[in-house]
């Protein structure tokens, strides 16, 4: 990062911790304002990992001015900003708008509706997390309904549902009620019949490309005025299984000239032949589609507002059809644009991982290179901190980006305070993407008359947790990029000064103000002799080194921090092996 960019990012974090400081009448904190400062600036995205250490000091200087302080220099600033905040309704301090005419209703009611054909990416994490905010802003509930009625191109995954439950957990969230769409096929059925009989459906057994054709010209099908008794003799034949997929479908009467072709008599169920996964389910044939599933669900429990994709505004419509039919008053809907995710290679989508695994290409869903719940679980990142930052987006529209970096920001704040320092030396790199060049190499060095032990503190900021305890031997390992030239003074992280010859260090008599005062660069170290081999599993590869022996005695899930390196989730210590760790973020 030069300097010309290092100073606007600063300009931009004192105005925007200055409005948030006001706004929310406390102090201002990096996660809160890395998400919006990168929407706003989407050339500072590619120095995500250097903004935090800019920005903090500037947030820091910003939380020690009094309130007059802090407007009178956002007024310099940005006076547009005060007068946004003087417009704004006293106490509105929601990050998300309010929903549309909750009042009207006794209580807020929301669904999340996975499909589940495969675990979650981290954009599905985007619904709950929204859904789940507004539940707690409103004190209503929300569903999860499982909608798992295509058994062959979004074929379930069996195991998907549990895992699905579990990464809602995992971002704080409880489902007041869990339903299963395939469960429930006799309810959509017995809808379907209502249907037919008010004459407000037909069986059709169009060639799709044909019906297509008919469709387009306004024109009707031939089948569209069949009596209901005959369609409802040709239904209860679907259901009965009599048909094969492609032969039979039941379509919604609507308005064959309606200027939007895509509404005109849509089809509601089909036949499938490939049987559910799910063995209570296996017996049906005859499938509803997701308009119509979906709408009668909405409607039998209870949802009062709907966020959906503004690519499916044809959902709505064509319930809108089926809700009329029925005499159903259609829930609000809030249609929000898709969200995108920076800092990945791999595209976030279900099939496209699917693909990438059994191709070999990645280890599982919680290889870290991998978008997905499961990787970043993994890696030590935190439920609240992806919230939040889904939260921050908002329900625009409009496409949004989710930086990885103001997740970072958030799960950085969440775990600073309690992660323990750890030494890490790293001795190689295995690149495992394509680009990616990038190496470590470990130098053994002796010590000469130095102490027998070293103590750096377990966290810098909370003295009062002691003290780690590394004994030194007679030899060190350092990075080599760390090494000084012959001659030249480093200071052992939480061991003292020494001086370079070319081949030893020698422990000198001199106080810690030769790095304050002088300039003396301060390095990390492991003993050579007493260290954990360790695996440090990355986004772009797996980084080998060692570190200091205490590392051992941190528990499976424990946030550490590597200093100089970033922090890391402890996987596992295996016996006659390496530990295993995985990288969260710096």
């Amino acid at each position: 990062m030069d300097d010309e960019l290092r100073e606007r990012v600063r300009r931009a974090a004192e105005r925007a911790a200055l409005f948030n400081a006001l706004k929310h009448g406390s102090d201002a904190q990096v996660g809160a304002i890395m998400g919006p400062m990168m929407g706003e600036h989407p050339d500072f995205r590619a120095h995500g990992d250097e903004i935090p250490g800019v920005i903090a000091p500037v947030i820091e200087d910003v939380n020690g001015m009094s309130d007059d302080e802090q407007r009178a220099r956002l007024a310099e600033l940005a006076p547009e900003d005060v007068e946004e905040l003087d417009s704004e309704d006293e106490g509105d301090d929601h990050a998300l708008p309010a929903l549309p005419n909750a009042e009207a209703y006794d209580e807020v009611r929301m669904r999340c509706a996975p499909n589940p054909n495969g675990p979650w990416h981290v954009g599905h994490a985007r619904m709950p997390s929204v859904i789940g905010t507004y539940k707690q802003r409103y004190d209503g509930s929300f569903v999860v309904r499982f909608d798992d009625t295509d058994p062959e191109t979004k074929r379930p995954d069996l195991d998907a549902y549990d895992q699905i439950l579990d990464d809602l957990s995992y971002l704080g969230f409880e489902a007041d009620e869990v339903l299963t769409a395939s469960d429930r096929v006799e309810t959509y059925y017995e809808h379907a019949r209502r249907l037919i009989g008010m004459g407000g459906a037909y069986t059709c057994s169009c060639p799709g490309a044909e019906f297509s054709d008919l469709k387009n010209s306004g024109e009707a099908c031939p089948h569209r005025e069949k009596d209901p008794e005959t369609v409802a003799d040709e239904f209860e034949a679907m259901v009965d299984g009599e048909y094969n997929s492609g032969e039979m479908v039941l379509r919604v009467k609507t308005d064959i000239t309606h200027k939007n072709p895509a509404l005109r008599d849509w089809v509601a169920f089909r036949m499938v032949d490939t049987p559910h996964p799910r063995d209570a389910a296996s017996g049906y044939r005859c499938w509803p589609m997701l308009d119509f599933q979906s709408g009668v669900d909405d409607h039998r429990t209870g949802v009062t507002h709907i966020i959906r994709g503004i690519d499916l505004q044809d959902s709505a419509k064509r319930q809108r059809f089926l809700y009329e039919y029925f005499g159903w008053e259609y829930p609000e809907v809030v249609h929000w644009g898709h969200v995108q995710l920076d800092a990945y290679d791999v595209a976030m989508s279900t099939s496209t991982i699917k693909e990438r695994i059994a191709a070999g290409e990645l280890e599982g869903w919680d290889d870290p290179r991998a978008p997905t719940m499961q990787s970043i679980r993994r890696r030590g990142i935190r439920g609240a901190a992806v919230v939040d930052a889904m939260v921050e987006l908002g329900t625009s529209s409009s496409d949004v980006e989710l930086a990885m970096s103001a997740v970072y920001a958030n799960n950085r704040d969440l775990v600073d305070d309690t992660a323990p320092r750890q030494f890490l030396v790293r001795d190689g790199f295995e690149a495992r993407g394509e680009g990616t060049e990038e190496s470590h190499e470990a130098v053994e060095v002796p010590v000469d008359d130095g102490p027998d032990e070293a103590t750096p503190q377990v966290h810098p900021e909370h003295p009062d947790r002691g003290d780690r305890e590394i004994p030194v031997g007679e030899r060190v390992l350092v990075e080599a990029t760390d090494l000084p030239a012959a001659g030249d003074r480093v200071w052992l992280k939480g061991y003292g000064p020494v001086r370079y010859d070319g081949e030893r260090f020698a422990f000198l008599d001199a106080d810690i103000d030769i790095v304050r005062e002088e300039g003396v660069d301060v390095v990390q170290w492991v003993p050579a002799e007493h260290n954990v081999d360790v695996r440090l599993r990355t986004m772009d590869g797996d980084v080998t080194g060692y570190a200091e022996p205490g590392f051992a005695d941190r528990d499976a899930d424990e946030i550490v921090q590597f200093v100089r390196v970033g922090f890391a989730r402890v996987d596992a210590h295996r016996d006659g092996g390496a530990s295993v760790a995985y990288f969260t973020h710096p």
